[in-house]
């Protein structure tokens, strides 16, 4: 399996959805951060696909460590 690459040092604000489903890349290679395009394809990772509860903006998180993914837990300021 191949490792996460931080797409970014920070979360990416976004707007969610009631409803929506959505998948938030996990590898971090994908082109359209922070959501899945596929690029995870033969590395063993997969995306966190996952429901949005209520319409609201979100912290989905960039450096790909979260423990509460896909929302930023701020481990981003660890690293």
């Amino acid at each position: 399996m191949a490792d996460r690459i931080p797409a970014q040092k920070a979360p990416y604000p976004v707007q969610l959805e009631a409803g929506k489903t959505y998948a938030w890349c996990a590898c971090g290679r994908s082109a359209n951060q922070p959501f899945c395009d596929g690029s995870h394809s033969g590395t063993g990772l997969a995306p966190k696909v996952f429901k949005a509860e209520q319409s609201r903006t979100a912290a989905l998180c960039g450096c790909k460590q979260s423990g509460d993914e896909p929302f930023c837990d701020g481990t981003h300021a660890k690293l």
